[in-house]
């Protein structure tokens, strides 16, 4: 660790892995739910599953992009964090905030958790993915307001890069856009419009510059390429990023009501989306390739390399199965929609995150360049028992999706949703399983934080290496 103060990103790490295991427990929960429909009712009833699911993976992932942007910024810009102290502040801020309304989704009634924070005063809440308390949504605005003017004075004082630039305007576009979480219409079209200026343009837009910010930092530092090379590519593949996911939003306004050429314009500008990931990926593969050093952290490496694959796999490949028009008035909002939605969050997001962690973490506990073997043998294992079980969850999503289609769209004789959901069943049971698996890797991975052995250092990676 090059700067004291990157040790404030140590305990933003240890929340998102905390709220990330909370997200994969409540998801088990509601798989559970979809095959056995009383499952822990009504202590958890499905709505508030689903709700601490997706709320605890993006609030994790946030978390994740803050600790990375804590530790890369520093080392960017060569010189100390403007403010440890605040970093540190916020960090309990927004923590605070995130449990007191998790305990408010687990404690009581969704309506009365609106009556009491004074919704009706400023209504936000009840839609997808914002469902929290208005004033959960004020705190969130604070936090990224005081995280980007000590990341933002960081940058100004010190070395500028183009890896914290991008990460800069990254941050910048995440937490704009989400003050959209503030306007409400009464006018449903109108709602669903501006909605997915939160939701699509944070995924599909400026978190895809924090992922590719990350993913360059990691990669010199694993390297040792030329910061050149790898600058070149971070320019063509964010430029690719801005024009493809701004336009590919209409791919969204196909059936709310929005004007009809958002059915050609959404279709031909969502189905080059997969072009950044791509990019990405022969950027990853020919950035190693090329490294001029053995980097003793071997894990970091994997995770880096698994995260430019799966995110083309999950928000190339499988965004564009189904994001052309004619295709998606059939898939809209089934089991495909659920399937993309979960390998591009894995592959995309989650693993970006853990790259960052995986690198970070042994510096931050003063183990060097890496941990011991065995705690990297174990993070390689969970690695490979995450990605393929993720990838089958996928896989089963996918033919529950298609079966789905066909039984309840496309045939000639459509079946009810209910009638249909006791048909696909089967994949249901089969997603728990493979769940199950995901969760066993998660374990091994937060157990390699306690494997005993002596970190590897370079020269030993050397030596290895030949």
């Amino acid at each position: 660790m090059q700067y004291a103060s990157q040790s404030v990103a140590k305990p933003y790490f240890i929340a998102a892995l905390g709220l990330f295991v909370v997200q994969i427990l409540f998801g088990l929960i509601m798989g559970t739910q979809y095959v056995v429909g009383d499952f822990l009712f009504p202590a958890i009833p499905f709505d508030t599953a689903k709700m601490v699911h997706t709320n605890s993976l993006i609030v994790w992932l946030l978390l994740g992009f803050m600790g990375a942007s804590y530790y890369l910024v520093p080392e960017e810009s060569e010189t100390e964090l403007h403010s440890p102290k605040l970093a540190i502040a916020l960090f309990w801020i927004f923590l605070v905030a995130v449990l007191l309304t998790v305990v408010g989704y687990l404690t009581m009634t969704y309506s009365t958790l609106a009556k009491i924070t004074g919704n009706e005063y400023w209504p936000t809440m009840g839609r997808l993915y914002l469902e929290q308390p208005t004033i959960t949504k004020i705190g969130i605005v604070v936090v990224a307001l005081g995280f980007l003017y000590n990341i933002g004075m960081t940058v100004l004082k010190g070395r500028k890069t183009v890896v914290s630039s991008v990460l800069l305007i990254g941050l910048i576009g995440l937490a704009g856009l989400f003050l959209f979480a503030f306007y409400n219409p009464d006018n449903l079209a109108l709602d669903k419009y501006y909605w997915w200026w939160v939701v699509h343009l944070w995924v599909e837009g400026v978190w895809e510059l924090i992922m590719a910010s990350i993913l360059a930092f990691v990669l010199i530092k694993l390297t040792g390429v030329d910061r050149e090379v790898v600058e070149k590519w971070l320019y063509v593949i964010i430029a690719v990023t801005l024009i493809t996911g701004i336009l590919g939003t209409g791919h969204h306004y196909y059936w709310i009501g929005a004007p009809e050429y958002w059915q050609w314009w959404g279709s031909i500008f969502s189905a080059l989306e997969p072009i950044p990931f791509f990019m990405m990926v022969v950027f990853a593969f020919n950035i190693v390739n090329r490294r001029r050093r053995d980097h003793p952290n071997q894990a970091a490496t994997l995770w880096a390399l698994g995260t430019a694959v799966m995110a083309f796999l999950g928000a190339g490949v499988w965004g564009f199965m189904h994001t052309l028009a004619p295709v998606n008035y059939y898939t809209h909002g089934t089991q495909i929609t659920a399937a993309h939605g979960h390998l591009a969050f894995y592959g995309a997001y989650v693993l970006v995150v853990l790259t960052m962690i995986s690198y970070a973490m042994p510096h931050l506990r003063g183990q060097g360049s890496a941990a011991s073997n065995r705690a990297q043998v174990m993070e390689m294992w969970s690695f490979w028992l995450m990605t393929v079980s993720m990838f089958f969850i996928v896989l089963f999503l996918t033919a529950a999706g298609i079966l789905q289609v066909w039984l309840q769209r496309y045939g000639a004789d459509p079946m009810p949703f209910m009638q249909v959901q006791e048909e696909v069943a089967l994949f249901y049971w089969a997603r728990v399983l493979t769940g199950l698996v995901f969760l066993t890797g998660l374990i091994v991975y937060l157990a390699s934080f306690f494997a005993k052995g002596e970190p590897v250092t370079e020269k030993a990676a050397a030596q290895a290496a030949g």
